[in-house]
């Protein structure tokens, strides 16, 4: 696997990882719950929800029970929303594709309950933005796509969301490193510090022999150690003269 794969994947494995207990909770699984005692006595909340991801395993006979009530629930917006939510998160945390796959059904049922929810339309994006990486499935990354931009005109200045919309056509095969490079832009736009987007706006640059200095130097001030600039670091500079 290359650097930019696993730079990739360590930024799908840490979405949602705050949120770790919003399935268990939903779930109401009674045998969690030395698992949630043993949690409070950890005093670090980032810890906390890391290690209740990790700890915390769902079989499928409990997910489908919970989305047959989902179903026989439909009407319910904020149960659909919760489950979905909590599902994609467990998924993606596992890196469990199937199991992102049954989250989506429970978020497009929401959707057609509240068609502006911002964190359900950000959750569909994210989920076939998984699928897509996960299974290298374009039309995955087409459908997040859509979902991306519907929130967007929500929330335009969501940085998050914007660097992500860019990130499904810098992993598109092949990439669409100009579409890619418009969006990302527009990230560092609203936040010149997002060291993100500033780490892939350098390789889409690069990858097209456009001039990347003004990036690296942004992202080598806030973080000399990001694994971006070890990665460029001795290879040939982009050709002079050339603009972006």
């Amino acid at each position: 696997m290359s650097r930019i794969s696993y730079t990739i994947t360590a930024v799908i494995a840490v979405v949602g990882v705050a949120a770790g207990f919003l399935l268990a909770n939903l779930l109401n699984r009674s045998e969690l719950n030395s698992l949630r005692a043993e949690n409070e006595r950890i005093k670090s909340a980032q810890s906390t929800a890391a290690q209740a991801t990790e700890e915390v395993t769902l079989s499928n006979e409990e997910i489908d029970a919970k989305l047959r009530e989902a179903e026989q629930n439909a009407s319910n917006f904020a149960f659909q929303k919760s489950l979905g939510l909590g599902l994609y998160r467990y998924g993606a945390i596992k890196k469990d594709k199937d199991v992102i796959q049954k989250a989506i059904p429970v978020l497009e049922r929401a959707t057609t309950l509240d068609a502006n929810d911002f964190d359900v339309l950000v959750g569909l994006g994210n989920a076939y933005f998984d699928i897509g990486f996960f299974g290298k499935d374009n039309p995955s990354f087409e459908r997040s796509r859509e979902f991306y931009t519907k929130a967007l005109t929500k929330k335009p200045s969501d940085v998050e969301v914007r660097t992500d919309l860019g990130l499904t056509y810098f992993l598109q095969k092949p990439p669409d490193h100009a579409a890619a490079i418009v969006e990302f832009q527009r990230s560092l736009a609203l936040d010149p510090k997002h060291e993100k987007t500033l780490q892939f706006v350098i390789q889409s640059l690069r990858s097209q022999n456009k001039d990347a200095a003004k990036y690296i130097e942004q992202l080598r001030t806030i973080n000399p150690n990001n694994p971006t600039l070890n990665e460029i670091a001795g290879t040939q500079p982009p050709v002079p003269g050339v603009q972006q």
